[in-house]
């Protein structure tokens, strides 16, 4: 679907499973996501991912390394479906990386990719992204790749009691491009 230097961002393939799990164990991919996914929420995920690419044209696409066609996690952009949250319905960008491929540039190529294409393909005047404080290697790569922080946007997820670490969001926006 995108091709960039290193990287291929693609729809998911059935042999992309075992590595999305294996992905989702992480304790430290998983620390700001709510821990490691059992293997229903893992499938749960795949299954709004094909979901969303067949109603919207665009999920959080497998990325793959063209070197050697390592599966390395997932870039790309979703519907914000928090409820209640100020961002609800914009389109977010999003992604989730293996740790052993931490720190050489992936997902940032991967992003500015992701955003050229919703700017050429998507009529938006923004594109969203979301973490919480603590996870600063996200809200870092969102400021690398030219998003400004909105705090008028954040947000107490619900999913997480009010005194949770996770709880509170912050989040961040690119608009699009003047031409």
């Amino acid at each position: 679907m995108i091709e960039t230097e290193r990287l291929l961002l693609r729809s998911w393939r059935e042999a992309d499973r075992v590595p999305f799990f294996d992905l989702c164990q992480s304790h430290a991919v998983m620390a700001c996501l709510g821990g490691p996914a059992s293997a229903e929420q893992v499938d749960a995920s795949l299954g709004r991912m094909e979901a969303s690419q067949a109603k919207n044209g665009f999920c959080f696409w497998a990325v793959e390394r063209k070197a050697d066609g390592a599966f390395l996690g997932f870039c790309g952009l979703k519907i914000a479906d928090t409820a209640g949250a100020p961002i609800e319905g914009e389109i977010e960008i999003g992604w989730r990386l293996r740790e052993a491929d931490w720190g050489h540039g992936y997902m940032r190529e991967a992003a500015l990719a992701t955003l050229r294409w919703v700017w050429a393909h998507q009529d938006q005047k923004r594109v969203i992204a979301m973490t919480v404080p603590a996870n600063r290697r996200s809200w870092g790569l969102m400021e690398r790749i030219g998003m400004t922080r909105r705090p008028e946007l954040d947000f107490g997820h619900p999913l997480f009691p009010e005194n949770h670490p996770l709880h509170r969001h912050i989040v961040y926006a690119a608009d699009r491009p003047r031409s």
